[in-house]
């Protein structure tokens, strides 16, 4: 199956993506949960997948500055990230745009967040705070070390990192989103081979739902860190 024809346009305009093996990523708001804890997974990986030949280009709803913030924030390379003011792409993928409300996208993003319109979105919230043993641990901390051991995700470490994420956008909101009018936007992950062909996709249903493996949001990598693009 070739990927879709406005991504590969895109990507025959984007320096340095028109051809080889390309992760892309869409992302929703630069000041989604999503975003942020996306790219905070992936920043340390992307040396692994630069050695396996893939390169990495992710596309958030937002502007020039609230890219350069979120590059700090979260340790993704700015020079791997790109940002439009309306998710044009999103829609021309036809990823879903969130729960559509008479009252406008704020009662939309806050009945998303209680689970309406957005599968696995308390489930997931649920696991930021009671741990998981499948997932990587993500704060070195003595005090989490010491209240649950360490080497996996331990109680609200995830939890944690979440409201960590979540001040840092609060005090900064008109930064992250110059705009409300997308904030129900979803995104997506589109791994494309040199020739076109679509390796994987994954099209997130809801609030935090970036990936098909939460526990570890990376692992449908996996079989393609050892071998090159085609």
């Amino acid at each position: 199956m070739q990927a879709p024809t406005p991504l590969l346009q895109r990507l025959q305009s984007t320096a340095g993506m028109e051809g080889g093996r390309r992760l892309v990523l869409l992302l929703s708001q630069l000041g989604d949960f999503d975003s942020m804890e996306y790219a905070q997974a992936l920043a340390p990986a992307l040396p692994k997948l630069e050695a396996a030949g893939i390169k990495t280009l992710a596309i958030a709803i937002g502007d020039d500055a609230g890219a350069e913030r979120f590059c700090r924030h979260t340790g993704f390379p700015r020079t791997a990230l790109e940002v439009d003011a309306e998710p044009t792409l999103h829609r021309d993928l036809g990823l879903y745009e969130g729960l559509q409300t008479p009252g406008g996208p704020w009662p939309g993003l806050l009945l998303m967040c209680a689970g309406i319109g957005s599968p696995g979105t308390l489930a997931e919230v649920l696991r930021g705070y009671t741990g998981d043993r499948s997932a990587p641990q993500r704060i070195d901390s003595p005090l989490f070390r010491l209240a649950g051991g360490e080497g996996f995700q331990r109680p609200f470490e995830l939890a944690t990192v979440r409201l960590r994420n979540m001040t840092e956008v609060l005090s900064n909101w008109r930064t992250y989103v110059p705009s409300d009018a997308f904030i129900t936007q979803r995104g997506g992950t589109f791994l494309i081979d040199g020739d076109g062909t679509l390796l994987y996709r994954h099209r997130d249903q809801g609030i935090l739902g970036f990936s098909a493996t939460m526990n570890q949001p990376l692992s449908f990598l996996e079989p393609y860190l050892t071998t090159t693009a085609g």
